[in-house]
């Protein structure tokens, strides 16, 4: 091995296509995508970018024997397992790759708004039970609905792109970003988004900011009753408000790929009463944290991984911090 190359520490399974990208013969890869998460320390000896995906936690336990780290790159969306203070701390670089699954995720979100709307999942199991169910199975149209997108970013945006020919309006609220609204897509506030929204749809990352944002007191802010959707994070929605409102009607359909803890068989008292009562509804769908996940998505991750560690480190005097992808919240 050379002693000017740069050492890269990959501990996720990555698409074969990452390894074949020209230009990365400058780097040298480890590529240990069954390791142990308690290996993971001492393999970072050296190393000068870690790969991860989700998992583990980065922080200065993980990186205690990191003598040479000098970037975190995260093969999905979101940072919200790095702990960003302390690389920031450190001044060690982060990136990630949301764009290259929006698309995955915005398709998901789609599916299981629909699948609400015509209970396709609710009869689906009835029909396989040899139950046959068409009037308690009517459906309800998403053409003429006002659907509040909450997060313009990569997903949301997308989410309101593939919403495009299904005659809704779209009301769209960013808390950092604007002049996006255009003729198909309002840029509005939150309380426009309470008034008027039938359906919610949630695209920002968890933070501190975020974390447990859909509680009783945001529920409690809209006029009508909403369906809502959850392809972000599992903590920024409290579960057990959710379910309140569910048996209020408050909230009359929940879509959700992600919860709160989504080690499923790992789950203390409140959490297991808490996923019972979920997966008993027949107006609520969950999906086990896979909008973003597709055969097409996991392609693009790998390239653009490998396309952002070359671009560092041909552009890192100049980028600087600036190239960091930590999204904040909307």
């Amino acid at each position: 091995m050379a002693s000017d190359k740069i050492n890269i520490l990959v501990i996720d399974d990555l698409h074969p296509c990452f390894f074949e990208q020209s230009g990365l013969q400058k780097f040298d890869i480890t590529y240990l995508p069954a390791i142990n998460p308690a290996d993971v320390p001492l393999a970072l000896t050296n190393k000068q970018i870690l790969i991860v995906r989700s998992k583990v936690f980065v922080n200065s336990e993980l990186c205690q024997f990191a003598n040479d780290l000098q970037l975190v790159a995260r093969a999905g969306s979101g940072v919200d397992n790095l702990d960003t203070e302390w690389l920031d701390k450190k001044e060690i670089a982060y990136i990630n790759t949301a764009e290259a699954n929006s698309q995955a995720v915005a398709e998901h979100t789609l599916g299981m708004l629909l699948s609400l709307l015509a209970n396709i999942t609710k009869s689906d199991k009835e029909v396989r039970s040899q139950k046959w169910d068409r009037e308690g199975n009517c459906g309800d149209q998403l053409e003429g609905k006002t659907v509040g997108i909450i997060g313009y970013g990569n997903t949301g945006s997308r989410f309101a792109k593939v919403l495009g020919g299904f005659g809704v309006q779209i009301l769209a609220y960013d808390k950092y970003k604007s002049g996006f609204g255009n003729a198909q897509i309002k840029e509005t506030d939150m309380n426009e988004i309470f008034q008027n929204a039938d359906i919610v749809s949630l695209h920002i990352p968890l933070t501190s900011e975020t974390k447990y944002l859909v509680d009783k007191n945001f529920i409690n802010n809209f006029s009508k009753p909403f369906r809502l959707l959850n392809h972000s994070r599992g903590m920024i929605v409290k579960t057990a408000d959710v379910l309140e409102a569910l048996e209020t009607k408050k909230i009359i359909g929940f879509a959700a790929d992600v919860l709160e803890n989504e080690r499923i068989n790992q789950l203390n008292n409140l959490e297991t009463a808490e996923f019972e009562k979920l997966r008993s509804l027949s107006n609520v769908v969950l999906t086990p944290h896979i909008g973003g996940w597709t055969r097409q998505s996991y392609q693009k991750i790998s390239e653009s991984l490998a396309t952002k560690i070359k671009e560092f480190y041909n552009l890192s005097s100049h980028l600087e911090k600036g190239f960091k992808e930590e999204q904040k919240f909307p």
